[in-house]
């Protein structure tokens, strides 16, 4: 229980405390800060500006800082940029330009208008100033429209507003950023940030089949907040799976993840977004914003699991810096909860291979069954979102919102006549309707059942903590086959099935109709969920939910909690007999062996590996 701390507090601070900390650079990525025009606008006095800048550069290793010129019509004036730039290029830092397309904030996000002639030259004259200035610039969250304004109406005619906004602007990025920009400075990088709301890009305008072409490169914010506090309810995983996603999107060309100290309740939320952005690879992390980097952290009270051995220690956050008379504490802030977190992460960052998970297709501009992918990856599957059908691996993940590709159907029976196995949700089944029955014959019907038991056959009743209101779907008896059903009273409902088609396997997953109580499910219903779902995984999760595996294709892998209280997993290898040690300490993890039932076939077996985990902490690993 004790070896995380010893392993990824002492083992990788050791060298940065000694009395006191001494911030360092990161060996596996690169730290930057994002400064908006608000806060730019007022660096005018070098002294203040030297003070704040020493305060928050010992807290937080940082070798880029972006300098915003524009922001709910603010512009920074070209005399003020040129010298806050040089300030930080003489300090060794790295300086590029941003920019948010906002005309108030605080209205709502109110966005330029697009077919507005003066908000259009507006944007061309920002375009031009930054490039002027700075050989790289961002666009941070704002590139879209919510504008509907009559001039906006005229203009849409008969499109609906998501192929009008599409198309808007994409005209908008050629003619009013990019042609401009680059006429004024033939060398300027123009990247743009992508948001966190992805599912909902297209209805806004962000349109990710033409802009990751268009721009230099892209970004992504990987900021999650908090699921409950926070307005968009998005689950922890996505600060993973969606840098992934846009990976996936623009390989190579996708820069970093960005996270904000927004909706926080304790500090380790803040944490685990900027690790799972690390464990996803990102070569560059951005903290927004300047400002935010000088909020006092005890403005967050520790948590209730503040003493036990969890990865971020309290005790430590709040640990003297260095050069500090006498060990008095000094002023700590947000920028010291992010230099603490990330030199946690950087020890192991560079051991992590590329990252593997369940293929789930998405293809551009879909909708459907909202973030889903995410409640996934929150019950323990390791997932990888892909705008592509996939072809190579063994098993895919179809949703609702792959009911967009025309070909869909196709697609699915190609997969199974070749021998391979296909997951569609109930959501997706819903949607393919009688079209499926050429490969089985499934109804989604319009009736709901409220379920709290379960049974994995042939098993016994395993009773939930709370009652789960599901679809009911019904099947053709031994044409197809339960996999888990759930029960109410004297009758039961699919919950996992499956259906044999030619050499191939079709499964049907029964999603509630609330995602999160997905986290509701026994651990034992979980288990088999998991068993079904990621068999082509070298390594598997088996626990209740709110615990998520991360695996990678060289043999490593993070498993992390998000729970509030210690909770103890198992982690399941196959046949091949192998071993798993601590990627930091070396130490082997104790294991024992079990029998796992395969029907029709000799019987396998598998190793069991048992870790308990502290609240809101993660164990690095790897196979020999």
């Amino acid at each position: 229980m004790g070896r995380i701390t010893r392993v990824l507090v002492v083992g990788l601070l050791i060298e940065l405390l000694g009395g006191g900390l001494q911030v360092q650079a990161y060996r596996n990525f690169k730290t930057a800060i994002y400064i908006r025009a608000y806060e730019v606008r007022e660096m005018t006095d070098l002294d203040r500006l030297t003070q704040e800048w020493e305060d928050i550069s010992r807290q937080v290793q940082v070798d880029k800082v972006y300098l915003e010129t524009h922001r709910d019509t603010v512009m920074v004036p070209e005399e003020t940029l040129e010298n806050v730039k040089r300030f930080f290029q003489e300090r060794g830092i790295e300086t590029a330009g941003g920019i948010t397309l906002t005309l108030d904030e605080g209205n709502r996000f109110q966005t330029f208008c697009y077919s507005s002639p003066q908000n259009r030259q507006q944007v061309r004259e920002i375009a031009e100033l930054t490039a002027r200035r700075f050989d790289e610039f961002i666009l941070d969250d704002f590139f879209f429209t919510n504008c509907k304004c009559k001039s906006c109406i005229q203009a849409k005619g008969k499109r609906s507003w998501t192929e009008f906004r599409l198309q808007l602007l994409t005209e908008a990025a050629e003619n009013l950023i990019l042609g401009p920009a680059r006429q004024v400075n033939p060398k300027v990088k123009v990247v743009i940030k992508y948001p966190n709301w992805y599912e909902h890009f297209q209805g806004l305008g962000f349109n990710l089949e033409t802009g990751p072409k268009l721009f230099d490169g892209i970004y992504t914010g990987t900021e999650t907040r908090d699921a409950v506090l926070s307005a968009q309810h998005l689950q922890p995983y996505e600060s993973y799976l969606i840098f992934r996603f846009f990976e996936n999107i623009a390989p190579g060309r996708n820069g970093g993840g960005w996270v904000d100290t927004g909706g926080l309740r304790y500090w380790d939320r803040y944490a685990e977004q900027l690790w799972l952005t690390i464990f996803a690879k990102a070569p560059e992390i951005t903290l927004f914003d300047y400002r935010q980097m000088k909020r006092p952290i005890d403005q967050l009270p520790a948590p209730p699991w503040k003493d036990e051995p969890t990865t971020f220690r309290y005790a430590e956050l709040m640990r003297p810096l260095s050069g500090e008379a006498g060990g008095a504490r000094p002023a700590l802030t947000a920028a010291r909860a992010a230099g603490y977190a990330l030199e946690i992460v950087d020890g192991i960052a560079g051991r992590l291979g590329l990252p593997q998970g369940l293929q789930a297709y998405k293809p551009l501009h879909s909708v459907g069954e909202d973030f889903l992918h995410n409640y996934l990856g929150m019950i323990g599957i390791p997932m990888d979102l892909v705008p592509d059908f996939p072809t190579s691996p063994q098993t895919v993940l179809l949703t609702e919102a792959s009911a967009r590709d025309p070909e869909i159907m196709e697609l699915i029976k190609r997969r199974l006549l070749d021998g391979k196995r296909v997951i569609v949700t109930s959501g997706l089944l819903r949607e393919l309707g009688t079209s499926l029955d050429d490969v089985v014959e499934l109804r989604y019907t319009d009736r709901k059942a409220l379920v709290q038991d379960y049974v994995v056959p042939w098993g016994r009743l395993i009773r939930g903590t709370h009652p789960v209101l599901i679809p009911q779907i019904q099947y053709l008896t031994n044409d197809s086959w339960e996999e888990v059903f759930a029960v109410s009273g004297p009758n039961g409902f699919p919950l996992l099935h499956s259906a044999d088609y030619a050499d191939g396997k079709l499964l049907v997953l029964t999603i509630p109709d609330n995602f999160a109580d997905l986290y509701r499910l026994p651990e034992e219903v979980l288990n088999r969920i998991r068993a079904v779902l990621a068999e082509d995984h070298w390594l598997r999760l088996e626990g209740p939910a709110s615990v998520a595996l991360f695996l990678y294709a060289n043999g490593t892998a993070v498993v992390e909690s998000f729970r509030d209280e210690a909770v103890r997993v198992k982690l399941v290898l196959g046949a091949d007999k192998g071993t798993l040690r601590d990627l930091i300490s070396g130490e082997e993890i104790a294991w024992t062996e079990r029998r796992r039932p395969v029907f029709g076939a000799e019987p396998a077996f598998e190793r069991v590996f048992e870790l308990e985990l502290p609240p809101h902490s993660f164990r690095a690993l790897e196979k020999p």
